[in-house]
């Protein structure tokens, strides 16, 4: 692309409109579709300042998180667990910046790995905010046991985050390229 500024503002667009995303789909009540970690690995593999390659992606989460606290019945912020979908998001966009040249097949596999670790460590979350807080009102338990527990429990989620970071990705990436080319004419 020519423009290095169209550039940025053409994915910080596309970044806050899949933030904005996961904010309808808490309001339509779809919680785990949201494009999350789509966000981040669209935004690592293809802003060059990774300052607003990590920025951009923890600011629709924190606007989102706003929001919820703000507008909802839900709290839009949770503790420790929240720390770790933040962690998350950190983790998905360092993916992002390894995946190069941004390819059709590229992006869903390193889109299956971003939905992969974001599970992990968003689930780690959930079962150390348990751990810490002595607070277990899924009655999913402690220790390893308890570990083990939020990991199957999470299971019938991880379809609609892998569906969401899949579909997110191919809009992402896609209409990023279609939009290069229309303003590199």
């Amino acid at each position: 692309m020519k423009n290095n500024k169209t550039s940025i503002l053409l994915a910080t667009g596309l970044i806050l409109m899949a933030g904005a995303a996961r904010i309808m789909n808490h309001e339509m009540h779809l919680y785990n579709l949201a494009p999350v970690g789509a966000l981040g690995l669209f935004s690592g593999a293809v802003l060059k300042d990774k300052r607003y390659a990590y920025l951009l992606p923890m600011l629709a989460l924190l606007i989102g998180d706003i929001y919820i606290q703000l507008f909802t019945s839900w709290q839009g912020f949770y503790g420790v667990s929240q720390l770790c979908v933040y962690a998350a998001m950190m983790v998905v966009t360092l993916l992002g910046t390894k995946m190069g040249q941004p390819r059709s097949l590229k992006v869903m596999g390193y889109s299956i790995a971003g939905s992969v670790i974001f599970f992990l460590i968003s689930n780690f979350g959930v079962w150390l905010n348990i751990e810490l807080s002595h607070v277990d009102p899924m009655h999913y338990g402690t220790g390893f046991g308890g570990l083990i527990t939020t990991y199957v429990m999470g299971i019938p989620f991880f379809k609609y985050t892998f569906a969401g970071d899949l579909a997110g990705s191919i809009i992402l990436f896609g209409a990023y390229y279609l939009l290069q080319q229309a303003f590199s004419n």
